[in-house]
């Protein structure tokens, strides 16, 4: 944490190279499936304010044409939390844990996860990009219900620090406040074929479906009565430490520099922030808002650029606006573009959602 570059350097990255590591092109498959329980779709709802009822209730589900609850459009980050978890600590072991950020964020929603799921997931190492001691690492994942089909494919990029001696108040940290469970010793090739968590697949591509399934949506806005340049009514949100401790929990999510000021201070940040997946949880709840189906979000991808400070005593707000960029007329679908602020600062370098409409 304390010695990454600040966000603002990673968006301006001139002189990125690719970095011929073995590690890119690899292929793995979660050994044990993810099983999706009501009360855990109600719990990471409630997390992210995401207040439409078919999150909570069956029959405001079944109303849209599911049989369960259905998950909010991020929650397919509790489940790949796991897999990026099994991967930093098993393959991807070169890089120093205390010092990494996540920069972008892309889900592309094929069909919803309901509660009741069994989720397969697979992940491929896309690339690797080299910026001085850091690297740009994208990892592509795939998640399956029990029938086979694929639910959600999307990307995670996060920025690591390579090989660096870890500083000695960072390792306070992760001794007297980070959770723990990373090993103690690197992985070998032995144990990497052994691993609990991951099965290695060798060098191929996820495989991703050709096109959506296009159920049937019941948005509130019509694609006849939208025009490019329309915006979205404005939205807030109120965030206070004890929502980023929930968060943290429901998601998986422990960082310290989320609920510990000592481990923000070492970060360089003014006082604990929210988590940046936090923050696109609200932008989900804030266009399902305007939607009125949470099914209807075809594909939602976040560039972070900036946080939300959460002081101890004071609760922040986080404010949500959006408009719509364009229509195809054959798909009926909008791309939206969303923004989002708070104390004044940018908090996405980008954000879009492709949403189809009635």
């Amino acid at each position: 944490m304390a010695r990454i570059m600040s966000r603002e350097q990673t968006m301006a990255r001139p002189d990125i190279d690719v970095v011929p590591a073995t590690q890119a092109g690899q292929r793995f498959r979660v050994r044990d499936h993810y099983e999706v329980g009501r009360e855990k779709v109600r719990e990471f709802a409630r997390a992210v304010q995401n207040h439409h009822a078919a999150h909570q209730r069956e029959a405001d589900a079944r109303a849209l044409g599911y049989p369960g609850i259905i998950a909010p459009p991020t929650f397919a980050s509790v489940i790949g939390m796991t897999a990026t978890r099994a991967l930093l600590d098993s393959v991807l072991i070169q890089y120093d844990l205390s010092q990494f950020l996540q920069t972008d964020q892309v889900f592309e929603i094929y069909r919803p996860i309901l509660a009741g799921d069994r989720i397969r997931s697979e992940i491929v190492i896309e690339s690797i990009r080299q910026f001085g001691d850091n690297d740009f690492i994208v990892v592509r994942f795939s998640l399956s219900n029990q029938h086979g089909e694929v639910a959600i494919v999307g990307s995670t990029t996060i920025v690591a620090r390579r090989g660096a001696e870890a500083d000695a108040s960072l390792s306070d940290v992760v001794d007297n406040i980070m959770m723990h469970g990373r090993p103690l010793e690197p992985a070998s090739a032995a144990d990497l074929a052994h691993n609990e968590a991951l099965v290695p697949l060798g060098v191929s591509p996820l495989v991703e479906p050709d096109a959506h399934e296009m159920a049937t949506v019941h948005t509130a806005p019509a694609f006849d009565d939208l025009t490019p340049g329309d915006r979205l009514p404005d939205g807030a949100f109120r965030l206070t430490r004890g929502d980023l401790a929930n968060y943290a929990g429901v998601s998986g999510d422990a960082n310290p520099i989320h609920f510990s000021d000592h481990a923000a201070q070492l970060a360089g940040l003014p006082t604990v922030v929210a988590h940046g997946m936090l923050t696109m949880g609200l932008a989900g709840g804030y266009l399902t808002a305007w939607l009125g189906d949470p099914t209807a979000i075809q594909k939602f991808s976040v560039r972070f650029s900036g946080f939300v400070p959460v002081a101890a005593d004071t609760a922040s707000t986080v404010e949500f606006s959006g408009r719509v960029k364009s229509l195809d007329p054959s798909a009926r679908t909008a791309t939206i573009l969303l923004g989002g602020t708070s104390e004044g600062r940018k908090l996405f370098g980008r954000a879009v959602a492709e949403v189809r409409l009635r």
